[in-house]
């Protein structure tokens, strides 16, 4: 199975938000830093509510999604900083 260019491009764009809006409210950033953290996120922030059973009542899909990456970037933020202690 591929993705396409289009898939790529959201998923980017997705992580891109996620990294920005937890570096707003965690402090730090940059563009490469945001992207990073935000895909990241993304796998993390999916796989953490679907262990904990968390099904975020949310109708549109990119806004869910953009949420949920955002907690995994939160997540991924904190874990770095404790670790880099």
């Amino acid at each position: 199975m591929s993705i396409g260019t289009q898939e790529l491009l959201i998923f980017l764009a997705i992580g891109l938000v996620a990294g920005w809006i937890a570096g707003l409210l965690l402090g730090g950033g940059g563009l490469i830093r945001n992207l990073i953290v935000g895909v990241i996120g993304s796998f993390v922030g999916g796989w953490l509510l679907s262990a904990v059973g968390v099904s975020l009542p949310i109708d549109n899909v990119m806004i869910s999604q953009i949420i949920t990456a955002t907690i995994g970037a939160i997540v991924v933020i904190a874990l770095a900083r404790i670790i880099a202690r």
